[in-house]
């Protein structure tokens, strides 16, 4: 008689601002989260995407980042004030895999989604892929960051079926665009 194990503890929690509800495709993000997951073999994870108005993530921005202006996406890692080991061994099991929460402005990305010719659905898909990149300590601000924050990007859009919108990616010219 074989005994199952339990799933690994992953979780993709998606909250949409009801402006936008019916217009995301909610398991489309989860499983782009997932591919980023399972591509850098993470067996234990949990996260919040947020897809909100224009005007949340430019306060988010503003008071977060000290730029007034919005973006498409920002990452908000998880870090406790208390230390885990501090913490009753439930809450800190729980916390331990909290990665943080990924914020994405739908106004934006719909706009960015037109301008490149794509989906919104897929535009999301690519934001979530990079903030979820972000929260994992990947980060493009430097060249050799960058590549490889886009190598990995690119491998998880390839698994996704979107390797198209790597172009979109290199095309990235405007500043604050997938911040």
């Amino acid at each position: 008689m074989s005994r199952l194990s339990p799933e690994p503890p992953r979780t993709v929690d998606v909250q949409v601002d009801p402006a936008f509800a019916g217009q995301v495709a909610v398991r489309a993000i989860q499983a782009a989260v997932v591919a980023v997951w399972d591509h850098l073999g993470l067996e234990a994870a949990r996260l919040t995407v947020v897809i909100g108005t224009e005007d949340q993530v430019q306060a988010l921005n503003r008071d977060h980042r000290g730029v007034d202006r919005p973006t498409d996406v920002l990452s908000f890692p998880a870090t406790p004030e208390i230390p885990l080991d501090e913490l009753p061994p439930e809450l800190a099991g729980e916390l331990a895999h909290y990665l943080g929460d990924v914020v994405i402005a739908y106004p934006y990305a719909a706009r960015q989604a037109a301008r490149y010719g794509h989906p919104v659905a897929e535009e999301l898909c690519l934001l979530a892929v990079h903030g979820v990149l972000h929260l994992l300590g990947y980060d493009h601000d430097t060249p050799q960051r960058r590549a490889e924050m886009w190598a990995v990007q690119d491998a998880v859009l390839r698994k996704l079926g979107l390797e198209h919108l790597r172009a979109r990616v290199a095309d990235e010219a405007e500043p604050g665009e997938m911040a």
